[in-house]
């Protein structure tokens, strides 16, 4: 028989991303949203950071209608709020809150942390004292709202995503225990500055202690925080298997579910929209690359991209770029390639010459001086990806049948080169490649498929290992997703991998390209938020069981 599943009245739901658009977070709740709208509309509750101030959140519409009665109480009360909706598919309402008032408080705060769930924030630095207070002005805000709402009866469940909100769920559970808590990691930190450390993870993975490595690598509070809260909270959660082997061994604590990144593929756009919006993508591109380098580009020339957080090996910039060189001197590759490497950098503004060259429209037969970069970068003697390309004499020469472009900005679409928004630009891109060395899902890959690009990643990626698992084999550029099989040792075959797709990709007819275009749609279709919502509605069960049980003690 199979048991009821309980879903929640409420979900109050919170990350350092809500309506603050910064990571592969932000995509994970706003693509989401729209779902859990249609299940319990408005009472879906996002609580993100204010930091905006006086400035306007390009992300966020107040509105003083939405529980016009609580924030009648709320003026009496020492919280700092904004009440509105989420400018994203579904319109969650969401509550954006100025938590800095709390600092004065932080040391006694710290100090119930270390009493109640042993969290250590002795060595506490950088973000950590942001998240912290954030994190308990979003459990008061949660508070005061449950006694002045609810009656009592309903089944509630708090989400709080990554270790910056670790907090807000520890302390729900001393301020509103019928409250049950749900805590989810995207990604362990210590897993994450192991690999940015450039360690090998994962031969390694059974040996490595996760408290001896937060010492090693300065980073007990943040480690703290996230084991603790991974210990205490009614469900704890992870985004694909790869990670949860790692929260196993590093935060010694399994997880309880599995929730693996869907998307909502509403705002692709159809038929002759997305026709038109492709070739608008790719001839700004291609003006772009012919505005820098002064070489022409046809209609053949492969448009291909790598997209994410600048972390240059943990994102596989690195052997995308060494991949890159190698194509360049390989003699079966007859088309022009353009590469363009999309992660935000240190930008000191657009190139002046560049924009002059593009607002005139005109083709370009010369290069720019280091025809290599969209943007002034301030650090341009210590950035990775010019550095190696400096290494490895990657200058974009005219007779180089291979060009690397950097994009060191985000694609929001005020850019002032590319100004496009990032999912206008990806569409206009033939083939993606996100060779992950560390990647607990991996949205990027996701979206390039969802816009119908064909691309590459690797099994180290959580979205690789799933493709791979709903194939029951090593999925190839034909099925529109190449799966790279990538360990701790083997960059070189790796790079070889990307150089050989992009290859074989390359010669390709017209029929090859559409049906490789085709699967890669298919199987983004496999992962929409309507097919993976049933792993939450399993984990919100969870959740407000293990509550009761925990408040019938």
């Amino acid at each position: 028989m199979v048991r009821h599943r309980i879903f929640p009245d409420y979900i109050f739901e919170t990350s350092w991303e809500v309506c603050n658009k910064v990571g592969g977070i932000y995509t994970v709740l706003s693509t989401r949203a729209q779902s859990l709208q249609k299940l319990i509309n408005d009472r879906i509750i996002f609580l993100g950071p204010d930091c905006w101030g006086e400035n306007v959140c390009p992300f966020f519409q107040e509105d003083s209608s939405i529980f016009s009665d609580w924030m009648r109480h709320v003026v009496s009360t020492d919280l700092k709020i904004k009440v509105g909706r989420w400018l994203i598919p579904g319109k969650p309402v969401a509550i954006l809150i100025d938590y800095k008032s709390y600092f004065k408080d932080k040391n006694s705060i710290y100090g119930k942390l270390w009493e109640d769930f042993q969290v250590d924030s002795l060595h506490a630095y950088g973000d950590y004292d942001d998240s912290a207070m954030f994190s308990y002005a979003v459990a008061k805000v949660v508070e005061d709202f449950y006694h002045y709402n609810m009656k009592g009866t309903e089944n509630v469940v708090f989400h709080a995503n990554e270790w910056q909100t670790g907090f807000a769920a520890l302390m729900m559970e001393k301020l509103v225990p019928e409250i049950a808590t749900m805590f989810t990691t995207h990604a362990t930190g210590i897993g994450r500055s192991i690999s940015g450390n450039g360690k090998p993870l994962y031969d390694y993975l059974f040996a490595y202690n996760g408290d001896q490595m937060a010492y090693e690598l300065n980073m007990q509070s943040k480690h703290s925080i996230e084991k603790q809260t991974a210990k205490y909270v009614d469900c704890f959660t992870t985004v694909s298997d790869i990670t949860a082997n790692e929260c196993k061994e590093l935060l010694d604590k399994s997880v309880d579910y599995v929730l693996p990144n869907g998307f909502d593929n509403a705002f692709v756009p159809k038929g002759a929209a997305f026709t038109n919006k492709r070739k608008e993508a790719r001839k700004c591109l291609l003006n772009i690359a012919n505005a820098l380098t002064g070489c022409e580009f046809d209609d053949d020339t492969i448009v291909i991209g790598t997209s994410g957080r600048y972390e240059f090996r943990s994102k596989g910039i690195d052997v995308f770029i060494d991949a890159m060189n190698r194509l360049r001197f390989d003699d079966r590759l007859q088309k022009k390639v353009v590469a363009f490497i999309e992660v935000p950098g240190w930008t000191a503004g657009p190139r002046e010459d560049l924009c002059e060259r593009l607002a005139a429209g005109k083709i370009y037969d010369s290069a720019l001086r280091d025809p290599r970069c969209t943007h002034w970068l301030h650090n341009v003697e210590q950035d990775n990806v010019l550095g190696m390309m400096n290494y490895l004499d990657m200058h974009n020469r005219k007779d180089d049948k291979v060009k690397v472009i950097l994009v060191p900005s985000y694609l929001i679409g005020d850019d002032g080169i590319v100004n496009k928004p990032y999912y206008d630009v990806v569409l206009g891109h033939d083939l993606c490649v996100y060779p992950s060395y560390y990647e607990p899902w991996g949205y990027t890959p996701l979206e390039a498929i969802a816009f119908k690009v064909p691309c590459v990643t690797t099994d180290l990626a959580g979205f690789g290992l799933w493709v791979n698992s709903i194939k029951g084999d090593c999925s190839e550029i034909e099925d529109g997703v190449k799966v790279i099989h990538r360990t701790d040792y083997n960059y070189s075959d790796v790079a070889d991998a990307i150089r050989d797709t992009v290859v074989k990709f390359s010669l390709f007819d017209c029929d090859e390209v559409k049906s490789s275009r085709t699967n890669a749609e298919r199987i983004s279709k496999k992962a929409l938020w309507s097919k993976f919502m049933t792993y939450y509605m399993d984990a919100y069960d969870f959740a407000i069981r293990k509550c009761a049980e925990r408040n019938n003690k």
